[in-house]
């Protein structure tokens, strides 16, 4: 399971560690660790079992697993819930020398949205040798040089950490110097050779010396280089500076030819041996010599490079004064700088897992989103908060160290709000302070919570009887404030009988433009209102509907002719036979002709002609124009025929009119032949008379009644029209909707009957209804469609004229029952 140049024997113990990868919960925090440059499919843990998920919901529920940095490093299978290394893992690369590596991981599984947070600890490896600066280091030595004389050595670093990093320095056998190891890691004191016998350039001009570094890891692994030393004649003392360790402290972002410090060196020596030279050592690293300059003469050291504190936190310059002697001499220090952070990173803000649209009746604490804030600087400067604009249904929830989630944080209603823009601001703590945004959009998806609703709760409609078959009559619309399917509206008759028949058998209603039609003829003499239900539902799950109600009154037509009634029991219908006595004086009712009508109205309303005959001498009689009662105009004498066939023509009012045609037989009788019956008749005719003289009296009395209220409807008319504001109607805000037909003739109704009509109380019992004199023949189908618009302007509200006619008419019809 894991491959490396290592010990045999020592493979046991690096399988123990991978396979028990230890784990602990720490706030909420998953942990395992594994050793680094572990094989691919190496097991890492059961992240699955130890989450406390089921195997089976891994898939259904989109088990997956986010990295910040390399993505592909770790792997979990979704057959079994390990995790497993999924590509090679490089501890040095991944976090360099830091003491603590590890990878971070969310994961995270949704229905319902948890994100969990593991941390998988790399452990270290000694899978890097010790290595020096370079292969060879030349040394030039005086033979001058006292004994116990220190040159310092740059010593071997190590990539890897703790036990693998500790390195232990050897030289080679030598009768000329000895190794000097620093104790501490401060380096205060560098690696160094120790003079331990004089040297002798005539004997041994050149010294040749190997310096092995070796680290303390299983197994050890060893680094050399070559030392040579070269011995010199002459100048026998060396600059020296004032320390061997200089601490400076410089601010990042320092403008370029800023001064870092001043180093000085003396020498004892005098003249060219005196003079120093100051440079950077040999052995610095490149990015030191690209980011500081040290001048020759002054000694000065200055940036020229870009000092950012996020790049390096300290540079370590090795500084050399060599003299200009010959050979020349060398001293050396250490210029430890310590970088100041500076506020210069912004916050950087991830939003990851989105989980979008939001249904509208999501709970409060649902999770939307997960936010992840970081700042590469450090301590306040690197302290971020977070927060939202502008004021928005939602708020952010603080998880793990910087991980944020954004959750519901109240109801959403999306037909008052379909859509947040959310802005996120990070905000960190530095002076000034630096913030960043990122913008979300929530959107927020429909549920059905809107019945499907009517402008008002009732419609009252005028049709003309005998209508043609499918006859659109009117429209239904309701309005659904849900959207797509939640808002497609279908319509449907609340089913229920009419009487012995079912309601459909009237009326059908279009599911989708709710376009009412009348599916036979209808009657008024048979049915003159008919009420019924539409139901509108919509298309969600479950349904939502309402119902509204339509007040269909069928508007009569001159369709029936006038019906003679029979004179008494027996009697045929059409023929009047009857004996009048010769002694009768003038104005004497003789004989009454009764006739009714099946229509209403003006349709009803019946007026009674005698026709002339041909060449006939004038009549003796007469007969009322409305009551059909036939009287004589003069006393009867004995020239008067014994026989008179009297012609009565009943018509009606409508348009066309229609007639009937009545005969009446009257047989003139003298006096004293009457028998004793026609004296009964006499008797009882006399009592009719004064019968009617009573009726008359009831009627005059009627009429009176009648014109008062009259009067008074004009004067409630007329207050109602002047108080009632003109934008106004009777239904409180907004327009009254009154469905007239145009095809009827003109019609109005009352402020109250239409306040009546659309408050939805029961059908009246007497409309006030008036028609003009001239009806024009019924339209075709689709001109009775276009004539049933619901728009006000085909049914005007201000028609005095109209108004008053109906009036008059409505009185007129009920005088005229009186009189009948």
């Amino acid at each position: 399971m894991y491959s490396n140049p290592v010990d045999p024997g020592n493979r046991p113990l690096l399988l123990f560690f991978i396979i028990l990868g230890a784990w602990e919960t720490r706030s909420g925090q998953i942990q395992y660790s594994i050793l680094e440059e572990a094989k691919h499919g190496t097991f890492v843990g059961r992240i699955a079992q130890d989450l406390g998920l089921e195997l089976a919901e891994l898939m259904p529920r989109l088990f997956r697993v986010a990295s910040k940095g390399r993505k592909d490093l770790l792997e979990v299978n979704l057959q079994n819930g390990i995790l497993f290394v999924n590509s090679r893992i490089d501890r040095e690369e991944l976090c360099g020398r830091s003491a603590e590596c590890s990878i971070h991981l969310e994961v995270i599984v949704d229905r319902p949205l948890q994100v969990f947070h593991v941390e998988v600890e790399v452990k270290d490896i000694n899978d890097n040798p010790p290595v020096f600066p370079g292969t060879q280091k030349n040394l030039f030595i005086a033979e001058s040089r006292p004994l116990n004389s220190r040159f310092p050595l740059e010593g071997a670093s190590d990539a890897d950490i703790g036990e693998n990093a500790q390195l232990t320095y050897t030289l080679s056998p030598n009768e000329y110097f000895s190794l000097d190891v620093p104790t501490t890691d401060q380096q205060v004191k560098p690696l160094g050779l120790v003079l331990r016998k004089p040297l002798d350039r005539e004997e041994s001009p050149e010294l040749h010396l190997v310096l092995l570094a070796t680290d303390r890891g299983k197994p050890e692994l060893t680094g050399t280089v070559q030392l040579l030393v070269k011995v010199l004649d002459a100048n026998d003392n060396a600059p020296a500076f004032d320390r061997t360790l200089y601490g400076v402290k410089l601010p990042e972002n320092i403008p370029n030819g800023t001064l870092v410090i001043k180093l000085n060196a003396s020498d004892l020596d005098e003249g060219l041996n005196g003079d120093i030279v100051y440079s950077l050592s040999s052995d610095v690293s490149p990015d030191i010599k690209v980011k500081f300059y040290i001048d020759p003469v002054s000694g000065e050291i200055t940036a020229i490079g870009n000092i950012d504190f996020e790049e390096s936190k300290a540079y370590k310059i090795r500084v050399e004064a060599i003299d200009k002697g010959l050979p020349p001499l060398a001293g050396h220090c250490t210029v430890l700088v310590e970088v100041v952070d500076a506020n210069d990173n912004a916050p950087e803000l991830t939003v990851t897992s989105l989980s979008l649209p939001v249904s509208e009746d999501a709970q409060p604490g649902t999770v939307i989103t997960l936010i992840n804030v970081s700042d590469r600087d450090s301590g306040t400067n690197g302290q971020v908060t977070c927060f939202l604009t502008p004021q928005v249904p939602f708020k952010l929830v603080s998880t793990f160290k910087n991980y944020y989630s954004l959750v519901l944080d109240s109801s959403l209603d999306r037909e008052s709000v379909a859509n947040y823009k959310l802005v996120v601001t990070a905000r960190d703590g530095g002076s000034p302070s630096l913030s960043a945004t990122a913008s979300v959009s929530v959107d927020v998806s429909d549920v059905n919570d809107n019945a499907p609703t009517f402008a008002q709760p009732e419609y009252t409609v005028f049709v003309k009887e005998n209508n043609p078959p499918g006859c659109h009559i009117f429209t239904v619309s309701a309005r659904d404030a849900d959207a797509q399917e939640n808002a497609l509206v279908s319509y449907s008759l609340v089913e229920r009988r009419v009487g012995e028949r079912a309601l459909s058998s009237y009326v059908s209603v279009h599911a989708e433009s709710g376009k009412v039609y009348a599916l036979q003829p209808l009657d008024h003499e048979e049915l003159e209102l008919l009420q019924f239900q539409v139901s509108a539902r919509d298309a969600g799950v479950p349904p939502l509907g309402s119902n509204v109600t339509l007040q269909v009154f069928v508007l009569d037509e001159n369709d029936n002719a006038p019906a003679l009634l029979p004179p008494g029991p027996g009697g045929g219908a059409g023929v009047v036979s009857q004996l009048v006595a010769r002694s009768v004086g003038a104005g004497h009712v003789v004989a009454k002709v009764r006739a009714v009508d099946a229509d209403s109205g003006y349709n009803a309303w019946l007026s009674y002609e005698l026709q002339a005959a041909a060449g006939a001498a004038r009549s003796p009689f007469r007969v009322g124009l409305y009551t059909g009662e036939i009287s004589t105009t003069r006393a009867l004498d004995e020239a008067d025929a014994p026989r008179q066939r009297l012609l009565v023509l009943v018509k009606d009012h409508g348009e066309p009119a229609l007639t009937a045609t009545a005969t009446v037989l009257l047989s003139l009788e003298d006096s004293g032949q009457a028998p004793k019956a026609s004296s009964r008749a006499s008797t009882g005719a006399a009592g009719a008379e004064a019968a009617l003289v009573d009726v008359n009296v009831y009627l005059i009395v009627a009429i009176c009644a009648v014109s008062s209220l009259f009067v008074l409807t004009l004067l409630l008319y007329t207050a109602l029209r002047c108080s009632a504001p003109p934008s106004e109607g009777a239904c409180g805000p907004g327009k009254p909707r009154l469905v007239c037909s145009s095809a009827v003739g003109s019609l109005s109704y009352s402020q109250q009957r239409r306040q009546r009509v659309c408050s939805g109380e029961g059908p009246p019992k007497t409309d006030l209804m008036a028609f003009s004199p001239s009806v024009p023949p019924f339209p075709d189908s689709e001109d009775v469609g276009k004539q049933q618009d619901l728009n006000m302007d085909h049914c005007p509200e201000d028609n005095s004229g109209m108004f008053i006619r109906g009036i008059c008419t409505y009185f007129l019809s009920h005088l005229m029952s009186l009189s009948a």
